[in-house]
């Protein structure tokens, strides 16, 4: 009896790893053109990045091609973060410090958020709102919990927070939830 169950075991073991086979196939075979291309490290297919328009008696101005809709757009040119509202209105514009390590151009989500931290950096940060990883380290925005931070002196420590006043990110803390869109331009 024995022989017999392990031999419609195998028999069913077998025809579902043909069928998972058949309609990995026929998934393959039914991509759409340019879905299949292996996406740059901006998350998008292909394509070299360019510094997107900027209006130059309005420096503070959203720039063009800086998406659509309700979400943060983040210049890593310009060091500049622009939170955007319904309509394509700027809500709130703002300096930043930049990590060590920056994201490539590209639209991220929103993914996780952390009240209070410390920094890879060794300082204490509140209202993390990370967005993406390059080379192992995370990238997001971030605000020293306490004015008067000073980055710990280890100039090879590799390092991807963000950094915006207090104020600036209390209002990004408010306005990125989980999921909001964030547009990295040039």
């Amino acid at each position: 009896m024995a022989g017999t169950s392990s031999g419609i075991v195998a028999g069913l073991t077998a025809a579902a790893v043909g069928v998972v086979g058949f309609l990995a196939y026929e998934a393959y075979a039914t991509v759409p053109a340019g879905l299949g291309a292996r996406p740059a490290a901006n998350g998008s297919p292909g394509g070299q990045a360019t510094k997107a328009p900027r209006d130059r008696l309005h420096p503070t101005a959203l720039p063009g091609g800086s998406g659509k809709g309700e979400r943060v757009v983040y210049s890593v040119d310009d060091d500049r973060v622009w939170l955007v509202g319904t309509g394509n209105r700027v809500l709130r514009t703002f300096r930043v410090h930049p990590g060590t390590v920056d994201p490539p151009t590209g639209t991220y989500w929103v993914t996780s958020r952390s009240h209070a931290v410390t920094g890879t950096d060794g300082i204490p940060i509140e209202h993390v709102v990370r967005f993406t990883t390059v080379d192992g380290v995370t990238i997001g925005f971030s605000a020293p919990a306490t004015p008067d931070a000073v980055p710990a002196p280890d100039a090879g420590t590799k390092t991807g927070g963000i950094r915006e006043s207090r104020a600036d990110g209390d209002a990004m803390w408010k306005f990125a939830t989980i999921g909001e869109r964030i547009m990295v331009i040039r």
